[in-house]
């Protein structure tokens, strides 16, 4: 445990001043600092906070530990810092990857349990409200669009409301990827004004698995290829919610996609760097 903390730590760091991040010279606790305790919070702890900075006070790793308030505030002023860092570990992690091949899905985190909807306090809206094909049940909460390498190592997320098909995750990720790249996909993705638009300036194919009314019917082997990706994009993107807890308590909305954002990121360094 102690290794991968330091890890994260020296990564986190590494990767704030490749953006050209400048804190205060006045704090005590470094940004790295803090964003390393968010995600050990996350990593180990179920994202509960506390918990983290009791574990890295403790041994002496961080004896400049902040309260639980001010660490709050100050992990919140962080959150779109941390959403840089990411941004910049997916480029790297784009730009080594041999192969090119990517994988693109999405998967729901609940607010809350259905029957808890009506005392939901982060947000009161029905675009919330979505469903979940494969278990055939309805939830309240978001959608995370998520492009992965071949691997199963996201480069790419987005949130969406909960109602939002999957085809509005395809303008909300950049899917900014090398040339001649391949993007593997279920028929939810079908757009082919985008497939055509990514493969005309991007040179970037989109390869959604076809519905039987398709007016772009592919050959069998290409079916064939697809079917069996979809399997193991299916398998890999299980594996992401996972290692969320079953329930992640947050006060805002914010601190909500914040603490999500931190399992993301986490999962990212351990699945790249660590395991």
């Amino acid at each position: 445990m102690l290794p991968e903390i330091i890890a994260i730590y020296a990564i986190t760091d590494d990767l704030l001043k490749a953006i050209g991040h400048q804190e205060d010279v006045r704090v005590q606790l470094s940004d790295a600092e803090v964003i390393t305790t968010a995600l050990v919070s996350a990593r180990f702890f179920g994202g509960n906070h506390q918990n983290a900075q009791d574990y890295l006070k403790e041994p002496g790793l961080m004896p400049k530990m902040l309260s639980k308030s001010r660490f709050n505030r100050r992990l919140h002023r962080l959150f779109l810092p941390l959403l840089d860092l990411f941004d910049c570990l997916g480029m790297v992690l784009k730009s080594i990857h041999s192969s090119t091949e990517s994988w693109l899905d999405s998967f729901p985190v609940p607010l809350c349990d259905n029957i808890r909807i009506p005392q939901v306090r982060l947000v009161r809206c029905e675009d919330y409200r979505g469903y979940i094909a494969s278990k055939k049940r309805y939830f309240y909460g978001i959608r995370v669009q998520l492009l992965a390498t071949a691997d199963g190592i996201p480069v790419e997320f987005a949130f969406l409301p909960g109602e939002a098909n999957d085809v509005r995750g395809l303008n909300a990720l950049p899917l900014s990827l090398p040339a001649n790249s391949e993007i593997y996909a279920d028929a939810a993705y079908t757009d082919y004004k985008i497939e055509d638009a990514l493969r005309d300036t991007e040179a970037v194919t989109l390869q959604v698995a076809r519905k039987r009314n398709s007016k772009r019917p592919d050959s069998p082997a290409l079916a064939y290829i697809k079917q069996t990706t979809r399997h193991f994009i299916e398998t890999v993107f299980s594996g992401i919610p996972v290692q969320f807890p079953k329930a992640i308590h947050a006060v805002t909305m914010d601190g909500f996609l914040l603490k999500v954002s931190t399992f993301i990121v986490a999962f990212t360094l351990k699945a790249a760097f660590i395991d």
